[in-house]
């Protein structure tokens, strides 16, 4: 009698356990087919951030022959999307020549996923950004551009032979490429 409920015992676990696999696998089947979407943003994957300025130095020191154009804005900084389209332009127009438009974005770690990064999927930003949240703005500022006082935007245009700080917001599309027709 103990044999036999042992055996039905053991029968019945085996089939419950099988019952238990085929949930399981069809479960897993229609999990492959149902697309995987991330909750974070396209923009936030290629957006590196930066919590110390010394780490991203390296963009205002290149020595090869391109022009890099550096523009350091905020979301919450009107003059600075006012003129955004013109990088965007240039970014564009320039894309064949060794010019780089770089977007050094000073949002706060707190809003990126909130604001910056919905921003530039909206605009479709296509230049490079970067964002800096170094505390140590004392230091950074500085070492950026001795004359900078902190407010932006600001601009820095750069190849090997020349290098400029433009320290206030451009008028229009055609100053900012003005200065840079004057390094190419």
């Amino acid at each position: 009698m103990n044999r036999i409920f042992i055996l039905l015992s053991l029968a019945f676990l085996m089939i419950q356990c099988n019952e238990s696999k085929k949930v399981v696998e069809s479960n897993s089947k229609e999990t492959e087919k149902k697309p995987v979407v991330s909750k974070e943003s396209t923009a936030a994957a290629k957006v590196p951030v930066y919590d110390s300025y010394k780490d991203m130095a390296y963009i205002f020191n290149q020595k090869n022959d391109t022009t890099y154009i550096i523009n350091f804005w905020a979301t919450w900084c009107k003059p600075c999307v006012e003129e955004l389209p013109y990088f965007e332009d240039i970014h564009k127009k320039y894309a064949d020549q060794p010019v780089k438009v770089i977007l050094v974005s000073l949002d706060f770690s707190k809003q990126l996923e909130s604001k910056l990064y919905p921003f530039l999927e909206k605009r479709n930003i296509k230049s490079d950004v970067m964002v800096l949240i170094d505390n140590d703005s004392n230091y950074w500022i500085s070492a950026v551009e001795e004359s900078w006082e902190g407010a932006i935007p600001i601009t820095i245009i750069y190849n090997k032979n020349k290098r400029q700080y433009i320290g206030e917001q451009f008028a229009n599309h055609d100053e900012l490429e003005n200065i840079l027709k004057t390094f190419l």
